[in-house]
C-alpha cells in the first residue's frame, strides 16, 4: 500500500511531465481503436444493405459471379431465358417468383455530358424496377419507370448532381446510347454507401442492356411460409437442375461481404500498421521520460533505499507510476478514436461513400485491446528505467542528483548496435545482389529491421559524432550560446540519440517511400518512351471496356495513320508436354499491336505471333513448359471452341508494359470465338499521321466528348503525368498517416527539453546570474532543440535513402530499372526539420525564460 501511495504522489506531483508522454499513448491508441470502429461500422453498413437487398433465393446463369455481378467483357450480362421464371414458380415451396434484369457495365451521363457516375470507385448499377428494389427503396418523388422514356434514380445521386423530374439522362451501353427523363426518385431504407443506382421497366432494362427482351439476369424468388432458404434452394434446384447458379440470401451476402472485405482488410492492416510505427515512436518517448525522471530523482531514491525500500518495491513504483499513464492515456485513446472514426466517416461521405453514425460499430473488444495495447505498450517501455531505479544504492542520496553513466553499458551497447548495423547492412547487400525479387525481398525486409534495431541501439554513439559535427557547421555562428547548446545536447548522448531515434524512423520511412515512387516514375517513363510507339491511348479510367460505336468513332477521327484494338481473352492452355493450365488470358490485338507496343523477344519476330493460327508466349512459360519455335499450343477459349496455334515469338520476361502477355491476332481469335461473345476493347491506341499529331489530338478528344464521355484520351505526356499523379496520391496518403508517427516524435523533442529544463533548473539559475539573458537562454534551448531535430533527420533521411535504393533493385529485376533519388523532397524534408526542432522547444524555452533567478539557484 506504501508503494502505490507513493507512486500516486510522485505521478501527481510530476503530471505535467507525463502529459506528453500521456498524448503520445493518447494518440497511438485513438488511431487503433478508431481504425477498427471505422472498419466495423463499414462492415455493419453492407451487412445491413446486402442482407435487404438480396431476395430469400436468387437464381442466375451459370457464368454469372457470386456476387451478383453479372457484367462480362462483352459488356452484356449473362442471362437466362424468360422461361425459367415460369419453371422457379412451379417448384415446391415458392411464393412468388420475378425476373429483373441489371448491369454495372454501363456509363450515365446527364444533359450536359457529365458522368453520374461515383467518384468514390463505387458501382453504377442500371437495372429494371422490380418488387424486391420496392421493398428496400421508397419513391419520394414522382413515379416508377413505365416506359422507354422513363428513368428513376437513387436519391444520393439526384441530390449531388441536381437531377430533377423531367431532366434528360443518358446511358451508354454495349447496345447503344439509350436517352430518358427522370420521372422518380427514390430514397434507400437503410445506407446506400455510396453506389449510383438508375431504374427502367422491365421491358426497356431488357433492350438496353442485353439489346433483346425474353431475358433475364437474376430471378429473385420469395420463398413461401415456413419455407426455409434452404430448402427453397433444393427446391428450385431440383426443378431447373444444375444448369443455373443457384444461391440462398445468406449465400449472395456472404459473397458480397468478402468482395468488400477483401478491401476493407488492406485499409484495415494498412492504417494499423501506421498505428504501430506511432507506438514504437512512442516507446522512445516513454523511456526516454521514466529515464530522465528517474535521473532527476536518484538523490530521492537513495534516500528511500536508505531509510529501508528495497529494490523490489522501487522498481514497482516506477511500473505502477507507467501503469497509471498507461491506463489514463489509452482510456482517452479509447473515446478519441471513436471521435476518429466518426472523422473518417464524415471524410468518406464528402468522397461519396456515405456511411450513417446510426450504424456506428463499437465492438467490446475494441476498447479492450485499445486499453491492454496502450497499457502492455507503456508498462514495457517503462521498464528499463525501473530497472535502473531499483539499482540506485543508498549512497546516492549523499551525492548530487543525477545517477553517473556506466562505461560498461555503454561500450556493450556501442558493439550490440554496430553487430546490428553491420547484419542489416549485409542484408541489404544480399537484397540488392538478389536474383530473384521474391528472394530479395525476405533480405530486404531482415535488413530494414536490423540497420533500424542498429541506428537505435548505437544512436548515442552517433550522436557524440554528428552533434559535434552539427555543432560546427551550425551552432558556432551563434558564439558561445551555440557553444553550450552543443554541449547540453552531448551532455547526455542515450537521451539525445533516443529523441533523435524517434524522429528517424518517421523520416526514414518517408525518405524510402520518396526514392520508390520517384524511381517507378523514372523507370515507368523511361519505358514508355523506349516501348509505347503510338502516339494516344484512349482507354476507361475505372477499367471498363470500350463500346464499339466508340471504337467506330475512334477510327473516323481524321489525321490518325492506324488505329489499333486490344482485347484480352480467358482461355486454359495444353502445351507439349500434356500439361492444361489454369485460366490464362490472351492478348488479342491488331497486328500493328507491334509497332505500337515494341515488346523485346529473346526468341522470334513478335510481328510473326499476329499471323494466321499464330500465337507467342513469354518466357518463363516457354521455359517451364519446355514451348520453342513453331510448337503447338492448344487453346481452349472460355467462350469458344479449342484452337492450336503455332508459337512464331518468345517474349522476354523483362517486359514492364504486358508482362507475361501471351500475344495473338483479332482475325486468329475471332475464328474461334463467336462475334457475340467476343469481348470488347479494353483498351485503343492510335498513331498520327506524321506532322499531325496535334491535330490527331484534338479530333479524337471531339470524337468522343459528346458520345463517349466516359472515355479518356491521353497522348504519351499525359499518361506520364497521370501515372506521375497517381503514384504522388499514393504516397501523399502515406505521408498523411506517417504524420501521426512524426506528431509523437515531435511530442518526443518537447517532453526531452521541457525534462532537460527541469534537470538543469540551478544551472540555468547560475547562468542567469552572471550574465545571460532570457533572450540568450531561449535561444540556447532552441538551438538545442534544432540539432537533435536535424540529427535525427540526417540518421533518418540517410537510412531511407539507403532502404529505397536497396528496393529499387529489387524493382529493377521487375523492369523497373532507374533509381531516382528525390532531392527536393529529400531537402524540403531536412529542412523542414529544423523547424519542427524550433517549433518544439518554443514552449520549453518560454518557461525557462520565465524561471526566477533566485529559485532556480536555490532549487536543490
Amino acid at each position: 500500500m506504501t508503494v502505490l501511495k507513493t507512486s500516486l504522489r510522485n505521478f501527481l506531483a510530476h503530471k505535467g511531465r507525463m502529459a506528453l508522454s500521456a498524448m503520445a499513448v493518447l494518440l497511438s491508441v485513438a488511431f487503433v481503436c478508431g481504425t477498427l470502429v471505422f472498419t466495423d461500422t463499414m462492415n455493419t453498413t453492407f451487412d445491413k444493405l446486402f442482407q435487404a437487398t438480396a431476395s430469400d433465393v436468387t437464381v442466375s446463369a451459370k457464368g454469372s459471379s457470386d456476387t451478383g455481378e453479372t457484367t462480362s467483357r462483352t459488356g452484356r450480362p449473362p442471362v437466362v431465358p424468360a422461361s425459367v421464371v415460369g419453371r422457379v414458380r412451379g417448384a415446391e415451396g415458392v411464393k412468388s417468383a420475378e425476373g429483373t434484369v441489371f448491369s454495372t457495365s454501363v456509363t450515365v451521363i446527364d444533359a450536359d455530358k457529365d458522368k453520374l457516375s461515383p467518384s468514390s470507385g463505387a458501382p453504377t448499377i442500371v437495372g429494371s424496377w422490380n418488387g424486391n428494389d420496392a421493398r428496400t427503396m421508397e419513391i419520394t418523388s414522382g413515379a416508377a419507370p413505365k416506359g422507354p422514356d422513363q428513368v428513376m434514380v437513387d436519391a444520393d445521386t439526384a441530390d449531388k448532381h441536381h437531377l430533377g423530374l423531367g431532366d434528360d439522362i443518358g446511358l451508354i451501353t454495349a447496345v447503344g446510347t439509350h436517352h430518358a427523363r427522370v420521372s422518380g426518385i427514390a430514397a434507400f431504407k437503410v445506407t446506400n454507401p455510396g453506389a449510383a443506382i438508375f431504374y427502367l421497366d422491365t421491358k426497356t432494362a431488357q433492350q438496353t442492356l442485353v439489346g433483346r427482351t425474353g431475358v433475364f439476369t437474376n430471378v429473385n424468388v420469395t420463398a413461401a411460409t415456413g419455407v426455409t432458404d434452404e430448402l427453397l434452394k433444393r427446391n428450385v434446384t431440383a426443378e431447373l437442375g444444375h444448369g443455373y447458379k443457384v444461391q440462398t440470401a445468406k449465400e449472395v451476402a456472404e459473397a458480397n461481404q468478402k468482395d468488400v472485405q477483401s478491401v476493407l482488410n488492406v485499409m484495415k492492416y494498412a492504417m494499423l500498421g501506421f498505428a504501430g510505427i506511432a507506438f514504437l515512436v512512442g516507446i522512445f518517448l516513454i523511456v526516454n521520460t521514466f529515464s530522465m525522471l528517474v535521473a532527476q530523482r536518484t538523490r530521492e531514491i537513495g534516500l528511500m533505499r536508505a531509510l529501508g525500500s528495497s529494490r523490489k518495491q522501487i522498481n514497482r513504483s516506477v511500473l505502477i507510476e507507467a501503469l497509471l499513464l498507461g491506463v489514463l492515456g489509452s482510456a482517452l485513446g479509447v473515446g478519441a478514436g471513436v471521435g476518429i472514426a466518426v472523422g473518417l466517416m464524415k471524410l468518406m461521405g464528402q468522397m461519396g461513400i456515405h456511411l450513417s453514425t446510426g450504424d456506428l460499430t463499437v465492438a467490446w473488444t475494441t476498447p479492450v485491446l485499445g486499453l491492454l495495447l496502450g497499457v502492455v505498450v507503456t508498462v514495457l517501455a517503462a521498464y528499463l528505467p525501473a530497472r535502473r531505479a531499483g539499482k540506485v544504492s543508498p549512497m546516492a542520496a549523499l551525492r548530487d542528483a543525477g545517477a553517473p553513466a556506466d562505461a560498461r553499458a555503454g561500450a556493450v551497447r556501442a558493439v550490440i548496435g554496430l553487430v546490428l548495423t553491420a547484419g542489416g547492412g549485409w542484408s541489404l547487400y544480399a537484397a540488392a545482389g538478389a536474383g530473384k525479387a521474391t528472394t530479395g525481398s525476405g533480405w530486404l525486409g531482415l535488413g530494414v529491421v536490423l540497420t533500424l534495431l542498429g541506428f537505435v541501439v548505437i544512436g548515442p554513439l552517433l550522436a557524440g559524432g554528428l552533434v559535434r559535427v552539427l555543432g560546427a557547421v551550425i551552432l558556432r555562428v551563434f558564439g558561445p550560446v551555440g557553444r553550450m547548446a552543443e554541449r547540453n545536447a552531448l551532455r547526455n548522448p542515450r537521451r539525445t540519440g533516443a529523441t533523435g531515434a524517434a524522429l528517424m524512423i518517421g523520416l526514414a520511412l518517408v525518405a524510402c517511400l520518396s526514392v520508390v515512387g520517384s524511381s517507378m516514375v523514372a523507370s515507368a517513363t523511361d519505358q514508355l518512351d523506349k516501348t509505347v510507339g503510338a502516339d494516344f491511348i484512349i482507354m476507361e479510367d475505372n477499367g471498363k471496356e470500350i463500346v464499339p460505336q466508340a471504337v467506330q468513332a475512334i477510327k473516323k477521327a481524321p489525321g490518325l495513320e492506324r488505329v489499333t484494338e486490344y482485347k484480352v481473352l480467358d482461355a486454359s492452355l495444353t502445351t507439349p508436354d500434356g500439361r492444361t493450365t489454369e485460366k490464362k488470358t490472351i492478348n488479342a490485338a491488331d497486328p500493328t499491336y507491334a509497332q505500337d507496343v515494341r515488346t523485346e523477344t529473346v526468341a522470334g519476330s513478335l510481328a510473326d505471333a499476329y499471323r494466321p493460327d499464330s500465337m507467342s508466349v513469354f518466357e518463363g512459360f516457354a521455359d517451364e513448359h519446355g514451348i520453342k519455335l513453331g510448337s503447338k499450343v492448344a487453346v481452349h477459349f472460355q467462350d469458344g471452341r479449342t484452337a492450336r496455334l503455332t508459337v512464331r515469338a518468345i517474349t522476354s520476361d523483362e517486359a514492364v508494359i504486358d508482362k507475361g502477355a501471351m500475344y495473338a491476332s483479332l482475325a486468329t481469335v475471332a475464328r474461334y470465338v463467336p462475334a457475340d461473345r467476343m469481348p470488347l476493347d479494353d483498351l485503343v491506341l492510335a498513331t498520327a499521321k506524321d506532322g499531325r499529331e496535334s491535330t490527331a489530338y484534338t479530333a479524337l478528344k471531339a470524337a468522343l466528348h459528346d458520345d463517349f464521355p466516359q472515355y479518356t484520351v491521353r497522348d504519351q505526356t499525359d499518361y506520364k503525368q497521370e501515372l506521375k499523379d497517381q503514384i504522388g496520391q499514393l504516397l501523399n496518403m502515406i505521408y498523411g498517416l506517417l504524420a501521426l508517427a512524426i506528431i509523437v516524435a515531435i511530442l518526443g523533442v518537447v517532453n526531452t527539453l521541457a525534462l532537460s529544463v527541469v534537470e538543469r533548473t540551478r544551472e540555468i539559475g547560475l547562468m542567469r546570474a552572471i550574465g545571460l539573458s532570457r533572450r540568450q537562454l531561449r535561444r540556447m534551448i532552441r538551438l538545442e532543440s534544432v540539432v537533435i531535430a536535424v540529427f535525427g533527420a540526417l540518421l533518418g533521411l540517410g537510412l531511407g535513402m539507403g532502404w529505397g535504393a536497396t528496393a529499387q533493385k529489387l524493382l529493377a529485376l521487375e523492369g523497373l530499372k532507374v533509381l531516382e533519388i528525390p532531392w527536393p523532397t529529400i531537402t524540403w524534408v531536412f529542412v523542414g526539420s529544423a523547424f519542427v526542432g524550433l517549433f518544439a522547444a518554443l514552449v520549453p524555452a518560454f518557461r525557462a525564460g520565465r524561471m526566477n533567478v533566485l529559485n532556480a539557484i536555490a532549487t536543490d
